[in-house]
């Protein structure tokens, strides 16, 4: 082997994996340790607005992975390009055409469910897990990496959602989905669906009752200073 060849050996080095350890990580940290609702308290207006019922909650969650994914991808394709002075407008820029584009999209295939999710689904453009994905990671990394990062804190955003929306929805009207659970038998014993649950103070309440479990489990995230 010549010497240049011999140099060349040294420098390479092996290729990261799409789906390596570290990759992974950006896609399981949102579910717990960095979630972006229970611990970066992040995008709570949404978690109690749209939570009332499953399905409203899960397209909203959908809409957000999909801002979330590839507005971090695009970001991070042209960070090298984009001036300091002007990437928070260049971010908004990316973000509103993604939400213009879901609104479109939701409006088409979905009306009815448009309507419910109402302006939230344009407050995507203001929501600060997506603007703080871009400039807290995508703004400094490469395209698949801030893919996955966004993929991972939108489906953190999003399993949040769907779980107060479950417990929402089934204890304040007895559905999920829109179908009945609870048999007839046991209203007719004098079971009353809770109304309270279908406000926003009880998805607080139902969003504490989560972050108390979380650190419960995982201790590290207790704020002890």
């Amino acid at each position: 082997m010549s010497e240049v060849a011999e140099k060349k050996a040294v420098v390479a080095t092996p290729r990261e994996p799409l789906f390596s350890t570290k990759n992974r990580k950006l896609l399981t940290d949102p579910f717990d340790d960095n979630n972006p609702i229970t611990v970066q308290v992040l995008g709570i207006c949404s978690a109690l607005a749209v939570t009332t019922q499953v399905y409203p909650a899960l397209v909203m969650a959908i809409s957000v992975v999909f801002v979330c994914a590839f507005a971090n991808l695009a970001i991070a394709l042209m960070r090298k390009g984009i001036p300091p002075r002007i990437r928070m407008i260049v971010q908004l820029v990316v973000i509103a055409t993604l939400v213009t584009i879901v609104d479109q999209m939701l409006k088409a295939f979905a009306y009815d469910v448009s309507k419910e999710l109402s302006v939230f689904v344009g407050l995507i453009i203001t929501n600060c897990i997506v603007m703080g994905r871009l400039e807290a990671f995508a703004m400094g990394s490469k395209p698949w990496p801030a893919f996955l990062d966004g993929i991972g804190n939108g489906l953190g955003y999003g399993a949040i959602l769907i779980v107060v929306a479950v417990c929402r929805e089934f204890f304040g009207a007895g559905t999920i989905l829109g179908y009945k659970l609870i048999p007839e038998a046991i209203y007719s014993a004098g079971y009353v669906d809770n109304g309270v649950m279908l406000t926003p103070a009880a998805a607080m309440f139902v969003i504490g009752i989560l972050i108390w479990i979380q650190r419960s489990r995982n201790t590290k995230l207790v704020d002890i200073s």
